[in-house]
C-alpha cells in the first residue's frame, strides 16, 4: 500500500518540513530526540494537524490543506501504539481490546476472543493492565489496534522505557505478531538496531527535515550524509580537503588518504566505523595511521580503544578521539602479538559524506 506524507508545521525552535513516499510494508523513521518524529506520526494519525501538506494512505486522502480535507482520527483507520501502550487502567484485558468496537454484542465478543487467541492472551482476559508484564501489555495494546483491522499501524518508540533485555525480546515478539499483517507499519525510534531489524525503507530526520530516505540496508552501508552516518552508528568523522580525484586530506585524523574510487566532489567529511579498522603489524602501509592510545575500556564482548589522531602529542579538548572497537576474536590476537603500530583505513569502508 502506497504511503505519501507531506507535512509543513511550525514547532518550537524549528519547522517540520517533510515529504516522503513509500510502497514498503515496513517503514522506519530514525532521528535524535526532538527532531519531529513523533509529530510526524501524530499528523498521520490525525492527532495533530499540519498547517500545510497532504497525507494519503493507498487511495484514501486523509489530509489535504489545499482541498480542505482533514479526516477525523477515528475515521482514518490508523492504529497508534503509544510508548506507554495507553491501556485503560481500570479495564480488564478483554474490555481494553473491545473498547470502541462497534456492532452487535455477539460480533464484538467473537472479535475480542479472536484477538485474545491470536495474541497469546488466553487466561488473562480478566486481568487489569497493572497485573500484566510488559510483554502482555504490549500484546493487549496491539490486539486492541488489530481488532479494528487498520490500514496502517503507527508505532511511536514502543520500547523507549524498557531495559535492553526486555526491549530485544519484545521487538522480536512484535515482528512475529505483525508477520501476517498486510497493511503498512511505520516505526519511529532513535535506536538504530531496532530500526535496522524492522524496516525495509528508512527515513532519517534532522530538525524537522528529511536528511535522507531510501532502502534501510543501503543507507546503513552507504549513508552519504554525515547526520545519517552518525545515526546509523558511525563514530569517526573528519573534515576533508579534496586534493584530487583520488586523494584527500583528513584533517581530524592527521593523514592523507588515497583511494582507487573517485572521491565525489561534494565530499565534506569522511566517516569510518569503529569496528572496521584493520590492524597492521610491521611496515606502514597505504592509508594507515599510528596507534596512539589515549584510553581503553573493556566491555563484555569487545574492547574499546580511544586514540589520538596522527601527529597529536596529547589529546586537545577540542579534538575528537578516534574510536577503535575490537571484538573478542581480534582481541585474542592482540593479546598474543601486542598492539599493532598502525591501523589501516580499508578503502571499502571509507564513507564519503556530504555536509
Amino acid at each position: 500500500m502506497a504511503v505519501y506524507v507531506e507535512i509543513r508545521k511550525n514547532m518550537d525552535g524549528f519547522s517540520l518540513n517533510l515529504q516522503f513516499q513509500s510502497n514498503s510494508k515496513r517503514i522506519g523513521i530514525l532521528g535524535a530526540s526532538g527532531c519531529g518524529k513523533s509529530m510526524t506520526l501524530k499528523s498521520i494519525a490525525g492527532i495533530e494537524t499540519p498547517e500545510k501538506g497532504q497525507i494519503q494512505i493507498g487511495d484514501r486522502i486523509l489530509f489535504d490543506s489545499g482541498e480542505k480535507i482533514n479526516i477525523k482520527p477515528q475515521k482514518r483507520n490508523a492504529g497508534y501504539l503509544f510508548q506507554n501502550y495507553a491501556l485503560f487502567p481500570t479495564m480488564t484485558v478483554e474490555q481494553n481490546i473491545g473498547v470502541g468496537l462497534r456492532g452487535r454484542w455477539k460480533e464484538k465478543k467473537e472479535r475480542v476472543q479472536e484477538m485474545i487467541g491470536k495474541f497469546g492472551l488466553s487466561g488473562l482476559e480478566g486481568r487489569l493492565p497493572g497485573e500484566l508484564s510488559g510483554g502482555q501489555q504490549q500484546r493487549t495494546a496491539l490486539a486492541r489496534i488489530m481488532a479494528y483491522e487498520p490500514e496502517i499501524i503507527l508505532l511511536d518508540e514502543p520500547y523507549a522505557a524498557l531495559d535492553m533485555f526486555l526491549r530485544d525480546r519484545l521487538q522480536q515478539e512484535l515482528l512475529d505478531m505483525l508477520r501476517d499483517y498486510e497493511g503498512t507499519v511505520i516505526l519511529v525510534s532513535h535506536n538504530r538496531d531496532e530500526i535496522y531489524r524492522f524496516s525495509d525503507d528508512l527515513l532519517i530526520m534532522e530538525k524537522g527535515q528529511a536528511a535522507c530516505f531510501g532502502k534501510s540496508k543501503d543507507i546503513f552501508s552507504n549513508p552519504k550524509k554525515k547526520v545519517a552516518a552518525g545515526l546509523t552508528g558511525c563514530k569517526n568523522f573528519s573534515k576533508v580537503r579534496r586534493i584530487d580525484d583520488h586523494r584527500l586530506e583528513a584533517a581530524d585524523f592527521g593523514i592523507v588518504l588515497c583511494t582507487e574510487r573517485k572521491i565525489p566532489e561534494n565530499t565534506a567529511y569522511i566517516g569510518f566505523r569503529a569496528h572496521e579498522f584493520e590492524p597492521v603489524w610491521g611496515m606502514r602501509e597505504k592509508n594507515c595511521m599510528k596507534v596512539q592510545v589515549e584510553s581503553a575500556a573493556q566491555l563484555p564482548f569487545e574492547k574499546q580503544y580511544f586514540l589520538r589522531p596522527e601527529g597529536a602529542v596529547s589529546q586537545k579538548e577540542d579534538q575528537e578521539q578516534i574510536c577503535w572497537f575490537v571484538q573478542r576474536d581480534r582481541q585474542r590476537e592482540i593479546e598474543k602479538r601486542g598492539l599493532p603500530p598502525y591501523l589501516k583505513f580499508t578503502e571499502e569502508h571509507i564513507l564519503f559524506l556530504e555536509e
